[in-house]
């Protein structure tokens, strides 16, 4: 088994840069730690990067604000899956310059997936000179070597190593959340499909070692973390750059065999990897949150087949039908793309259709959005934007349907919550096993606790309901 790693050496290297920007810093600011603050953009993978960036900058004496303007280090973490949100981080890194005119010893830091890709870089390089650092995915792991860099001589530092030998393991992390925990499984995407980016910046699929998932896993649950998230592109995947098939589900049963009083849940399955022994695990694990997104893009074969999806839409319905076979109760929702380049009405009516047949619990629904090197964004288009935005009111339409219907039917049922929060109107809230949001009144001392409540007033997106007794 063969894991694409980061050497010891070049770790340890690390550690030694962390000693000299501690220097550094105390050197520029004294006995006062400076003050860092931290944006992560896009997905939970980018969440989790953000966390062990976080780990290695609390390492290096930085202490963290949610006010940029008390900030001595500025960093957004990137996502590159849509126009949007590229233009939001250009706009938002625009309104970062004052802070700079009026504290020039200010570092500001991008990274991740979108400024990976090289137009992005040089953009950045030659409209936005007040940013100091930028760098990929790939070298997330060699952030104190590259701040160092950035303090100690002044100059802008770029790095955009592509580099797909970069699992590091053994780094700190800084979680987010007091109960709730992302555990990363693999890295990358081998899929290419032609609307998607994600292989071009985040590299080739690699896994990490069975052993050093299962290590962390048992951590994380004798620190009384409560949920688990594994994370990868394509979970389902996990291990086949290993040569070994099916890794996933055995993985799924063996944290669920754990000790101790927590759920598990996982993002995100490719429905050409989806497998009968998945699901069959994800039945037989009582830990395992009764939750499948199973992103289709796409109702209408042909256009999957443009997609570069490796499935049909019969082989799709095929998945759905087994796993509400063996999972009755089993919440399924969905990613789609309307307008991809060459959808007709007629196919994007096929899309329609499936939403209503599948029920889906909840849609993320987006418009297509050309990315910068991928297949996609060098097809026809001809279909307005008009008549994409009309297509994706009509399917927000159907999924409202869908989830009002699916709502009604929870009236009177009791589910297992993990509280998480309270919410803005005061009321207690959490997801119940198929991640469907519940709020309820109660005290704050149930905020990361398991509790029981009774549905009794089903809404489209959220339900409403009666404490019925702690867990």
């Amino acid at each position: 088994m063969t894991v694409l790693a980061v050497s010891n050496e070049a770790l340890n290297r690390q550690f030694e840069y962390i000693t000299e920007v501690q220097r550094l810093l105390k050197d520029r600011y004294g006995e006062e730690a400076p003050k860092a603050f931290t944006h992560t953009y896009g997905c939970q993978g980018n969440v989790a990067d953000g966390e062990r960036i976080d780990g290695l900058l609390e390492q290096m004496g930085y202490e963290f604000t949610k006010d940029p303007s008390e900030a001595d280090l500025i960093l957004f973490n990137t996502c590159a899956v849509r126009e949007h949100a590229e233009e939001r981080v250009y706009g938002n890194v625009g309104r970062l310059k004052k802070f700079k005119e009026t504290n020039p010893g200010l570092i500001i830091a991008l990274c991740g997936c979108m400024v990976q890709q090289e137009h992005v870089a040089k953009r950045l390089k030659s409209n936005f000179p007040y940013v100091d650092l930028v760098f990929g995915t790939h070298v997330q792991y060699k952030v104190p070597e590259l701040l160092y860099r950035c303090l100690s001589s002044g100059e802008r530092v770029f790095d955009l190593t592509a580099d797909d030998n970069d699992i590091a393991e053994g780094l700190a992390t800084r979680r987010n959340h007091p109960f709730k925990a992302f555990l990363p499984i693999s890295y990358g995407c081998n899929n290419f499909c032609t609307f998607c980016v994600v292989p071009h910046v985040r590299g080739r699929e690699r896994s990490r070692t069975y052993e050093d998932i299962m290590t962390d896993a048992r951590a994380l649950v004798a620190d009384g973390y409560k949920e688990i998230m594994l994370l990868g592109q394509n979970v389902n995947s996990f291990g086949n750059d290993f040569g070994e098939e099916e890794l996933f589900p055995k993985l799924l049963r063996d944290i669920n065999d754990l000790p101790g009083d927590f759920l598990i849940r996982f993002m995100t399955s490719h429905p050409k990897d989806c497998s009968r022994a998945l699901l069959d695990a994800m039945a037989d694990c009582e830990k395992v949150e009764r939750h499948l997104h199973l992103p289709v893009q796409s109702g209408n074969s042909e256009v999957l087949h443009r997609m570069n999806r490796h499935y049909d839409r019969e082989k799709y319905l095929e998945t759905i039908h087994y796993a509400r076979e063996v999972m009755p109760d089993l919440s399924i929702t969905s990613d789609i793309i309307v307008g991809f380049p060459g959808e007709t009405h007629e196919q994007f009516l096929d899309t329609i259709s499936l939403v209503r047949e599948v029920g889906y619990s909840a849609l993320y629904t987006f418009l297509y959005s050309p990315r910068v090197g991928t297949p996609g964004a060098k097809m026809p288009n001809p279909v307005t934007p008009s008549e994409k935005q009309q297509w994706f009111e009509e399917l927000q339409f159907a999924q409202e349907q869908v989830a009002s219907a699916r709502s009604a039917e929870t009236l009177g049922k009791t589910y297992r919550v993990l509280v998480e929060s309270r919410n803005k109107a005061g009321r207690l809230c959490g997801r119940n096993s198929g991640n469907t949001m519940i709020e309820f009144d109660g005290p704050d001392e149930l905020i990361g606790n398991f509790v029981h409540v009774t549905i009794t007033e089903p809404l489209t997106w959220i339900l409403k309901g009666e404490l019925t007794e702690r867990v």
